[in-house]
């Protein structure tokens, strides 16, 4: 028998109603400003005709939490599931042009229907974040919808990535489930996140701020650390987010999406050399490095604009993924700080957890002195380093390019914290420390007896390179793979990532290591 076409009718009508959100006005007026709707986005995100919409209905029409007069259409939340490229991803877009995407009950479990549709099918989650904060009317139930859609983050934590796109407003509890995702994207425009606003820091302590000045991207980049990616538009951000899942598995059972190369050709690269500065107290930008060693120099880097003085983000190297993590000496010349040891262990635990083999690049003079350092509890922020690059079981591989000095060196996974192959260049120095304060130490006595103190440093400091520091004696010790000329290093890390890629390595069994937080 055929569906009676009234029941048809209505079905069409409320899809209508379902897909015009908050109003056709509204809609407009999001565009005219040159912003995506929650549906624009999915569209963009998704591979055309793709993606399934999942809760459709839900708070379409009927009471709502004593709000009979008003209706709320998908309750200002979109989720469902579509394909990015050849890969199924669940999503979650709310929707601000109704009742200003504010979260109630409904709206939270709609998010966590789909958060646990993404644990069972091994399926990675984009949340765009745009909502005005917890819906008042619906009081505790409210509180109640961040609280599950916080837990379910957590269990989805490890297991298939989440990535948050904070395409507007971000305030109070909201904020967190972001902060418990594995990566966020933020745009520069219309978008800020913060728990207490500008009004009420004034009430709290008296101090006027402007909205920018707490919760833009702009700071949350690069003071905070909160946001891995700014994103100049919507666009941007969905461009951001389908160049970052090219990069990770499905879920943490799953080898991430190598495309190694048929041939491998390991070829000198001799403008490798060229990028060495004569001089060992130099800087030399490891981005040039990085571009070297990388695939046509593609190289997605994390958190570009906080703790610049670790370099962090994905690549491919000859079609294998991989995580890179390098010192870089043009900022505190390198030195390991709070911010910087807070940011690699961060991001050396999220490779860990998605099975993307570690490449270290190592140029470093220590841990960064300093009172405030110190204060600020840089043993407790160094030691996450040592404990995320220990605990990690997938392929590392470690080049050291110039100098690794002290208990850095170990933290720029060392053969003793795991490594399983180490390369060093000719230029490498591997001691406790740097040649000049160990000359004032050693050589003390030969010091203050010469004429020209500078010209004897100068030699003092040679020698104790030779003797103390060379890469060669630690070749000797076996605490180095191989010494390998600058124009060899994409070759010989090919290879070793290529024999590397089997590797299994089983840990004792436990609930979770008590990683110094």
């Amino acid at each position: 028998m055929a569906v009676p076409k009234h029941v048809l009718d209505e079905l069409a009508a409320r899809r209508q109603a379902i897909a015009a959100g908050g109003g056709g006005k509204k809609i407009e007026d999001r565009r005219v400003k040159g912003l995506m709707t929650a549906r624009d986005r999915l569209d963009r995100l998704f591979r055309t005709g793709t993606f399934q919409e999942m809760g459709a209905h839900i708070g379409h029409a009927g009471r709502h939490f004593g709000t009979e007069s008003k209706v709320f259409p998908a309750d200002g939340v979109v989720v469902g599931t579509g394909y990015v490229g050849h890969r199924v991803v669940a999503a979650i877009s709310q929707d601000f042009t109704v009742s200003a995407g504010t979260l109630g009950k409904m709206h939270a479990q709609k998010m966590v229907d789909v958060m646990t549709y993404a644990l069972k099918a091994g399926v990675p989650v984009v949340a765009f974040k745009d909502s005005g904060g917890a819906r008042i009317q619906e009081g505790v139930d409210a509180l109640s919808g961040y609280g599950t859609v916080f837990y379910h983050n957590v269990l989805l934590s490890g297991v298939v990535p989440q990535i948050a796109v904070i395409a507007g407003p971000c305030a109070g509890g909201a904020s967190y489930s972001p902060a418990l995702m594995d990566f966020i994207i933020m745009t520069r425009t219309n978008a800020h996140m913060f728990i207490t606003g500008p009004q009420v820091i004034k009430a709290v302590t008296g101090r006027e701020v402007s909205m920018d000045e707490i919760g833009s991207a702009e700071v949350h980049a690069a003071v905070s650390g909160n946001v891995h990616f700014i994103a100049e538009d919507d666009e941007h951000a969905i461009d951001i987010a389908q160049k970052l899942l090219s990069f990770l598995p499905a879920n943490n059972t799953e080898d991430p999406p190598h495309r190694p190369w048929t041939n491998m050709p390991l070829d000198d690269d001799g403008a490798m050399a060229t990028l060495v500065p004569h001089d060992p107290g130099e800087p030399m930008d490891v981005h040039q490095i990085i571009a070297r060693l990388v695939d046509e120099g593609d190289f997605l880097e994390v958190q570009a604009d906080w703790a610049r003085n670790l370099v962090v983000g994905f690549a491919r190297i000859e079609g294998m993924v991989v995580g890179l993590v390098a010192n870089q000496s043009t900022e505190k010349a390198g030195a390991l700080d709070i911010d910087a040891s807070d940011k690699g262990a961060r991001f050396i635990r999220a490779c860990n957890v998605y099975n993307i083999p570690l490449v270290t690049l190592v140029d470093v003079p220590g841990f960064l002195p300093g009172v405030e350092q110190e204060r600020g509890g840089i043993i407790r922020h160094g030691a996450k380093m040592l404990f995320a690059y220990a605990s990690t079981t997938t392929p590392k591989i470690t080049v050291i390019l110039r100098r690794a000095y002290g208990g850095s060196y170990l933290a720029m996974c060392s053969q003793e914290m795991g490594a399983d192959v180490v390369y060093a260049w000719p230029t490498a120095e591997i001691a406790v420390m740097g040649a000049e304060g160990a000359v004032n130490i050693l050589y003390r006595k030969e010091l203050e007896a010469a004429e020209d103190r500078r010209a004897k440093a100068v030699e003092l400091a040679a020698q104790y390179r030779k003797e103390f520091a060379s890469p060669y004696l630690a070749a000797s010790r076996g605490y180095i793979t191989d010494i390998i000329e600058p124009a060899e290093t994409r070759g010989m890390v090919a290879l070793a990532l290529r024999k590397l890629l089997t590797k299994r390595e089983t840990r004792p069994p436990k609930k979770h290591g008590h990683i110094p937080l």
